[in-house]
């Protein structure tokens, strides 16, 4: 990265504070992708084991299955989803508060009997499945984060810090050099005006 600057004291100056912010920001910047790959580790641990979990639940109930022909679907459905957000690291995800059911009128006695476990059954399955969605939406969210903080990290750390250290270095040489110029200059004009009052002087 080619960072603009002038051989100046006002110049390095500046690069001197953008430095320091970058230094103190990239500690900060390395816990928290840290942090945000154990929690996207963490997301898709749990969608897969709520994953098994649907799975075991319908190899449970897989005896129903010949059954399930007789079931009304239109028994049970989703009422609402309640969702909170809760910030990892910075990064708001979604959090499961709460599912709730609208379960419609049926004739216990006209029914088979299985029909109130078959609900019971289809609002766990429901739940879990929502409960997993959002933790696939948690690992998509903290992993974009994560990727965003470990390109900042790597801009850091390997072009912007050594680049605003060159640019520093080539400042304090050119203001050195001039300096040492400077000095030289005022040597020679020191010796030559020493010479001229030797001549000059009887």
């Amino acid at each position: 990265m080619a960072i603009k600057f002038h051989y100046n004291k006002t110049s390095l100056q500046t690069l001197n504070k953008q430095l320091k912010v970058r230094q103190n920001a990239l500690p900060t910047l390395k816990n928290k992708e840290a942090a945000l790959r154990v929690e996207v580790k963490k997301a898709k641990y749990d969608a897969e084991r709520l994953n098994q979990e649907i799975e075991r639940k319908k190899a449970e109930s897989i005896g129903l299955l010949r059954l399930w022909s007789e079931f009304n679907p239109e028994l049970i459905a989703v009422k609402d989803v309640v969702l909170k957000v809760k910030k990892i690291a910075g990064v708001k995800t979604p959090v499961l508060e709460n599912v709730e059911f609208e379960i419609k009128k049926f004739s216990v006695f006209n029914s088979p009997s299985w029909f109130l476990d078959g609900i019971d059954l289809l609002k766990e399955l429901a739940q879990i499945g929502l409960e997993r969605d959002v933790f696939v939406r948690k690992n998509e969210l903290l992993d974009f984060a994560r990727k965003k903080t470990t390109q900042k990290v790597n801009l850091y750390e390997k072009v912007q810090i050594p680049g605003y250290e060159e640019a520093i270095m080539k400042i304090k040489r050119f203001m050195e050099d001039e300096e040492n110029l400077s000095k030289a200059a005022q040597k020679i004009v020191k010796s030559r005006l020493e010479q001229k009052e030797t001549e000059v002087s009887p």
